[in-house]
Parts: C-alpha cells; structure tokens; sequence
C-alpha cells in the first residue's frame, strides 16, 4: 500500500498534468477556430471547380487531356500521406496510417508487381513511412507550422510530374477529413487521373450541362492544374482542422480523466490518513491498558 507521502505525491503531479491538458485544449480550441473558418472558405470553391469540371470531362472533343487519361494497366502508384506534425491528438494518426496499410494491401491484391511510392506530408507520416519498404520520394516536415499554399503547389507539381513522365499510374492523397469537432473520416482522395463524379444532392439534368467551349486545349491547360492545386490545398486545410479538432478533444478527455483520478487518488488518501490515525489510536490505548494493568 502507498504511503500518505506517496499519495500525496501522485496527487499533487496529476494535478499538474490536468493543468497543462486544460491550456493545451485551449490553445488547440483557439487554432481550430481559425482553421475551420480556413476550410469552410476553400470548400466551395473546390466543389464548384468540380462541378465544371466534371461537365468540362463530359463533353465530346477530338481532344483529351493528359490528365484525363485513364491508364490501361496500374503498374505504379503514387501515394500522397497527409499526418500531423506533432501527437497527443488521440488515433488521429493510427486510424490515417491504418487507412495507408490498408490502401497498400488492396494495390498490391490487384496487382502483385505494382510499384507503390510516397510522399509524406507532416513527421508522422515521415516517421511511419520510414518503418515499412515503401520508397519514399519527397518528405515535407513541419508544414503546419505555417501552412502556404506553396506547398500545395509543390505537392500538386510532383503529382503531376510523376505521371506525365510515365512515373506513376495513379496518383491518391490520403488525409484526414473535418467533419466535425468530434469527428475526423481518413478519405482517399484519386489526384489523377482526374475521374469527377457527381456533386452530392445534384440531380441528373443539373449534372448533365452541355458546355461549348473553345480552344480546347487552352482550357484544360489553364483548368487543370487549378483544381489539382485547389484540391490539394484543401486536403491540407482539411487535415489541418482535423489534426486541431482531434487535440482538442484528446486534451479534454485527458482532462476529464486526470480529473477523475485526483478524485479517487483524493479518497484513497482520505481513507489511509483514516486508517493511520485509527492504528495510532489503538496503539495509544493498548499502551496505555498495559501500564495500567502493571
């Protein structure tokens, strides 16, 4: 059994811990703010670029771009990760690195000899990637320190350089999603070839515009390469909100929990400062019962 001093002890460092998971869920509840109005901001300029880009795909033309092109056979694959830089944000990491072996096993389920390469956005990602046999082509560190949209563009030239030059069939970006303060989904997104679907809750005559547009290569040159970019920075604001979301709500139930333990380390002490004031009582009366009897 603990010793009052030692109760004591335990008692006063969780105490401290609480105090620092309750400043940390502060600062992550202030970040979140900024980053959810970040991503609420992007969101509808991707859905609609999108939407006229799945009309733009659907037209008939002579002309089909590169990046509209669907290989015939998958022999590689480019895989982008998107993690945090920093942890104590509960399974905001395991459940997106969980996804990764999954996405990895399923690529190489339909094609034994398919060459799969990554590129690792946040040092979790870094740090995971370099345990398994995946080679790794480019490595971006601390981006949500500061996040830019340069790196967006970065990211979005490497995709497209891998498979314009024949590098890579397919190209996925694997992130965590916000949907909520208390939810996070792991989504995988297909970069390229570019394959638009429908936009949610858009009916069949709305996704079916007939749109006359010319010169056609002038346009897809120009459309292209902004929605790879748009759709790759809100990835990384996507994440980013989450990563802050996921802190937050770690931090509060770490709070609760040290809480909860100073509570029942309090009554424990309670209960053995009880005991240890009975047991010198006793010991008080038995002397004094035995100097009266001599």
């Amino acid at each position: 059994m603990a010793t009052l001093r030692e109760t004591r002890t335990r008692i006063s460092s969780v105490r401290n811990i609480s105090k620092i998971t309750q400043a940390m869920r502060m600062v992550a509840a202030a970040k979140l703010r900024r980053a959810e109005e970040a991503i609420k901001s992007a969101r509808p300029f991707a859905r609609q670029l999108e939407k006229i880009l799945f009309n733009i795909a659907k037209a008939e033309t002579d002309f089909v771009h590169p990046f509209l092109e669907k290989r015939a056979a998958v022999n590689s694959v480019l895989l982008i990760v998107v993690s945090s830089d920093r942890g104590l944000c509960g399974a905001f990491n395991a459940n997106l690195m969980r996804v990764v072996g999954t996405r990895n096993v399923l690529l190489r389920k339909d094609n034994p000899n398919v060459d799969i390469s990554v590129v690792t956005v946040g040092k979790r990602a870094i740090n995971s990637m370099r345990r398994t046999k995946e080679k790794i082509l480019a490595e971006f560190p601390d981006v949500f320190n500061k996040l830019d949209y340069s790196v967006a563009v970065e990211l979005s030239h490497i995709a497209v350089n891998a498979f314009t030059t024949g590098h890579a069939d397919r190209i996925e970006i694997i992130h965590n999603e916000f949907v909520s303060i208390i939810r996070q989904e792991v989504k995988v997104l297909q970069l390229l070839p570019i394959e638009p679907a429908v936009v949610k809750g858009e009916t069949t005559k709305e996704a079916n515009v007939d749109y006359i547009f010319e010169p056609t290569r002038a346009l897809l040159d120009a459309i292209l390469p902004l929605y790879l970019n748009a759709q790759v920075w809100r990835t990384l604001l996507d994440s980013n909100a989450a990563e802050h979301g996921a802190r937050m709500m770690a931090m509060d139930n770490a709070t609760t929990n040290a809480r909860d333990l100073i509570k029942a380390l309090q009554l424990m002490y309670n209960r053995e400062r009880q005991a240890a004031i009975t047991k010198e009582m006793l010991e008080i009366v038995g002397g004094a019962e035995a100097l009266s009897s001599t």
